[in-house]
């Protein structure tokens, strides 16, 4: 497998990597927002709740814990 195929979801743009949001471990609120169709407030409300179940606090954000939050969403019968 060459590199080009290995790294083939990461792109780069003005010296920024970026990967997509399919890929990442964590979200940030307003990527997981957009990710699951829930709005802003709604995701920033769960990760104070849940707290450690799904969401981590990181200096000064939350920070969402993608496979933990799918999987919550599949045990949920309502968000």
């Amino acid at each position: 497998m060459t590199d080009e195929q290995k790294y083939s979801h990461i792109t780069t743009e003005n010296n920024k990597t970026s990967v997509s949001v399919s890929e990442k471990y964590m979200l940030t609120i307003k990527e997981a927002a957009e990710y699951f169709s829930i709005g802003t407030k709604k995701m920033r409300r769960l990760a104070e709740d849940n707290l450690g179940r799904f969401a981590v606090y990181s200096g000064n954000r939350y920070l969402i814990i993608r496979t933990k939050f799918e999987k919550f969403v599949e045990e949920s019968s309502a968000i």
